[in-house]
């Protein structure tokens, strides 16, 4: 099909839109391998700004995928049941409960910290923990788990599939994990990263709950365009999009599988 002026036109905005987002993110990460950024790329690239990261801020690194590891791990023991039973129940109740669910997404993070801090900022050794952050981290991702699978769940009938599995003798538990688990497998991979990149990057709550000792990469981040060179910081910026970058394409690549299925 000949394609007329319209479609170059919208092609020419798309692709002005694409680079005015993407050239200052790539921009940024080659400053992170230049010799000296004011000079620009004839100065000669090297990994020595990638290297002192590592040394000044790879304890945030860690920390930050110690946090987003034990996020999903939570968020798939509550989520899943969670969402399970939300497709199950046929409560008046239960458009509520997914209303309530959903306000940490519309709230903004720094009330949440606040929430959060008033609340359990007592505890002194809990306060200066990275299970504080963790904390904030699950409220805030939880939503993203239980929304996927139970979309999933509301695509086909598992019911039917409980009661035959129920038929042929099949135990609650039994029918959990042979039947619904199964079937649900491409919400709970997609939830699953959903949650990795999110709290991977999660700025707000972390700065308001964050400690000296409990800074993860996002908060590092900040504290390097602060107080850093700027090719010290675009190599922070640098690691953050390795990290970053595979999980989105991963799940991209798990949505558009998903899309051909049905």
């Amino acid at each position: 099909m000949k394609k007329d002026k319209y479609f170059y036109m919208q092609l020419l905005f798309t692709l002005a839109v694409c680079s005015f987002l993407i050239v200052p993110v790539v921009m940024s990460a080659v400053a992170g391998v230049t010799n000296n950024y004011f000079v620009g790329i004839k100065s000669g690239f090297t990994l020595r700004w990638v290297e002192q990261v590592w040394m000044l801020y790879s304890d945030t690194i860690w920390l930050t995928m110690k946090i987003a590891l034990a996020t999903t791990m939570i968020n798939v023991i509550v989520g899943v049941p969670c969402a399970y039973v939300m497709a199950s129940s046929k409560s008046r109740w239960v458009s509520v409960f997914d209303e309530l669910l959903t306000l940490p997404i519309a709230i903004p993070g720094m009330a949440i910290s606040l929430g959060i801090i008033s609340v359990y900022g007592g505890f002194s050794d809990f306060r200066s923990s990275w299970f504080f952050i963790l904390i904030g981290h699950v409220i805030f991702t939880l939503p993203f788990m239980v929304k996927s699978v139970l979309a999933v769940l509301q695509s086909f009938n598992f019911k039917v599939l409980e009661e035959g599995a129920a038929s042929l003798g099949a135990s609650f538990w039994r029918r959990f994990f042979d039947v619904i688990i199964p079937n649900c497998k491409a919400g709970i991979v997609a939830g699953m990263l959903m949650t990795l990149t999110l709290s991977i990057g999660e700025f707000n709550l972390t700065w308001m709950l964050h400690t000296p000792l409990t800074k993860t990469l996002p908060v590092g981040l900040a504290d390097s365009y602060a107080s850093m060179r700027f090719e010290v910081s675009s190599a922070y910026t640098l690691i953050f999009l390795c990290l970053i970058l595979p999980l989105l394409v991963l799940a991209q690549m798990l949505n558009n599988k998903k899309v051909q299925n049905n």
